[in-house]
């Protein structure tokens, strides 16, 4: 209990400093509290009264209801008067000063972007300078992926790489025009160093010497005594690292792969070694370039859990194939990997009794085999990231099917929802106060407007479709 308070203690204060701190100024440590505080009173109830207490109706709401409010509380009163250049772009004219101090054009320049806006494809009809982009409005009068493909030719050929072209909707719906200074122009980016292979291969093999150290203490069983006086015993760790790096890396690499396919810049994937809990907290890659259109961070996005869950599958049927069968007791859960009950997730029993047949009953967990474990990991790893939130990979495959406005709703909807279904699966309580954390808000693609094919959209839906098998209890009927 007190790992998993670290753990998601740590992970907290990373999402924290990674995307509250430069929205406001109140100080990262009394956030990092408010919203630790639903963990630490459930903690310490559970320390006090037993893992097999029922935790009180009241101590699960309150903390739910007075946290996040206190929190947006502490925001807002930290916000800076004057908001940083990064700030959203407007959802309406109405809501753009009147005359901003700084502009990005002169009126030379504002005579030729003008002149980028065919009427026939979008007709402008104001435009706004703010420090830190030139909104165009207007109304549009052709498919959107004719005028964005246009009017970006157009401004391209008239302002060079000087701008990013953004194409967007309002929360009206009203597709509108942003131009936005591009970072990455050319005088740095011959300068910018992209791709650190040396870096990429130490983090590696730093994670696969401490996942198979955790493999062979933690999961294994080996003493520390014992690998002291007999060092090749942590070779055994292999068999859950191996699985467990191969499924965290296909993942990574099917991301990688199709970013650059859309030439997307991205570094390499980079594993993350931590000398507790799994051996490593995953893998990751970090883009450095926007994404060009939706279709692109649709397929971007996808490409990690299909590859990902594509290999788990086998490695968690050859996992179970080889765990043994044990009686069912209290103590089982589906965190338990020494008496783990399949019950809890749908997809997880269905390959149990594929494997097992019908020596495992419903008075009957599982032994996992280390490589079952890191298969198990590997389910575990696809749910979290099918969750359709914020910049998890579901949440850009929502945001890309249905749009940016819609993502941001669906993603309030499945934070609900996860907590309610918490309530009768205690084992997802960890992974609903994550998803409490989490950015809700997605960043946009340059054309955010133009919308995915019918095929993209079944995948799509068919995602959902295994998050929701790898979450939800086995009915009674297949049990």
């Amino acid at each position: 209990m007190l790992v998993w308070l670290i753990i998601l203690g740590l992970i907290t204060y990373i999402i924290l400093q990674g995307s509250i701190a430069r929205i406001t100024q109140t100080p990262i440590w009394i956030l990092w509290l408010v919203m630790m505080t639903p963990a630490f009173i459930w903690t310490t109830w559970f320390l006090i009264y037993g893992n097999g207490a029922s935790l009180p109706l009241l101590l699960v709401i309150l903390p739910f209801l007075v946290c996040p409010i206190l929190y947006w509380w502490l925001v807002q009163i930290g916000r800076p008067t004057n908001p940083p250049a990064s700030t959203a772009l407007p959802s309406s004219p109405e809501k753009l000063p009147v005359k901003p101090a700084v502009k990005l054009l002169d009126q030379k320049e504002e005579a030729s972007l003008r002149e980028c806006f065919p009427w026939n494809i979008y007709s402008i009809s104001n435009f706004e300078q703010k420090p830190q982009a030139v909104i165009c409005w207007g109304q549009l009068r052709s498919q959107p992926e004719q005028a964005y493909k246009t009017v970006r030719k157009n401004i391209q050929a008239t302002f060079g790489d000087r701008f990013l072209l953004i194409f967007q909707k309002n929360p009206q719906d009203k597709p509108f025009f942003a131009l936005v200074p591009n970072p990455r122009t050319a005088e740095n980016k011959e300068n910018e160093q992209i791709d650190r292979p040396l870096l990429a291969i130490g983090l590696l093999l730093i994670t696969l010497f401490t996942t198979t150290f955790i493999g062979s203490k933690e999961i294994i069983g080996i003493t520390p005594v014992a690998l002291r006086d007999d060092p090749q015993l942590l070779w055994q760790g292999l068999s859950y690292s191996l699985p467990l790096l191969t499924i965290l890396g296909i993942h990574e690499i099917a991301h990688y792969l199709t970013a650059r396919v859309y030439k997307i810049k991205t570094t390499l994937p980079y594993f993350i070694p931590i000398p507790v809990f799994l051996g490593t907290f995953g893998a990751f890659i970090s883009l450095r370039s926007p994404m060009p259109h939706r279709k692109a961070l649709f397929d971007v996005s996808i490409a990690g859990p299909i590859a990902g869950f594509i290999v788990t599958i086998p490695i968690l049927l050859w996992g179970l194939s080889l765990s043994q069968i044990v009686p069912l007791t209290a103590k089982s859960s589906l965190l338990n990997i020494n008496s783990l009950n399949s019950q809890h997730s749908l997809l997880l029993h269905l390959l149990s009794k594929l494997a097992l047949g019908n020596s495992l009953t419903a008075d009957t967990a599982i032994n996992l085999h280390p490589i079952a474990v890191a298969g198990a990991i590997g389910l575990v790893v696809t749910a979290l990231n099918l969750m359709p939130i914020g910049q998890l990979d579901g949440g850009h495959i929502i945001h890309a099917m249905f749009g940016q406005n819609m993502a941001v709703t669906v993603g309030q909807i499945t934070r609900f929802l996860m907590l309610f279904i918490s309530f009768a699966q205690r084992d997802l309580l960890i992974l609903t106060i994550i998803l409490f954390f989490l950015p809700i808000y997605d960043e946009p693609a340059l054309n955010d407007v133009c919308e995915l094919n019918d095929p993209r959209d079944f995948l799509g839906l068919l995602t959902l479709a295994i998050l929701i098998t790898i979450i939800l209890p086995t009915p009674n009927i297949l049990i």
